[in-house]
């Protein structure tokens, strides 16, 4: 993957802003979103008592790497009813998914932005 593949599931201007645009910062804040996800994402299922907490944390490392449609979908499930959840979790985990691709390629041009200096 490569920057070529980014579906537009992340904004990296946002990431880019906070970072300063300092390629080991970047680097740094696209590994602790994937350790948190990776975390925290057997979690978004109802039949885990913190399901909650899981999009909570979710939602607040997407928003931090510029994931909007992913804090969105957190936050809507966060504010469900248990009852309510299961279906809004799922749009979560596809959320996630597309954001970890997008990660996934940005970190790939970032590591192949390095070779090239």
């Amino acid at each position: 993957m490569a920057r070529r593949d980014l579906s537009g599931a992340v904004d990296f201007a946002v990431l880019e802003a906070m970072t300063a645009g300092d390629d080991a910062v970047t680097e740094e804040v696209l590994a602790l979103f994937v350790e948190q996800a990776a975390l925290w994402s057997p979690m978004l299922d109802t039949r885990s008592d913190g399901w909650r907490d899981a999009a909570h944390t979710v939602r607040g490392a997407a928003a931090g790497i510029g994931a909007g449609t992913l804090a969105r979908a957190c936050q809507v499930a966060e504010d469900a009813d248990k009852a309510m959840a299961a279906p809004l979790l799922e749009r979560v985990r596809d959320a996630l998914d597309a954001a970890l691709g997008d990660v996934a390629a940005y970190r790939h041009e970032l590591m192949l932005r390095s070779l090239r200096r």
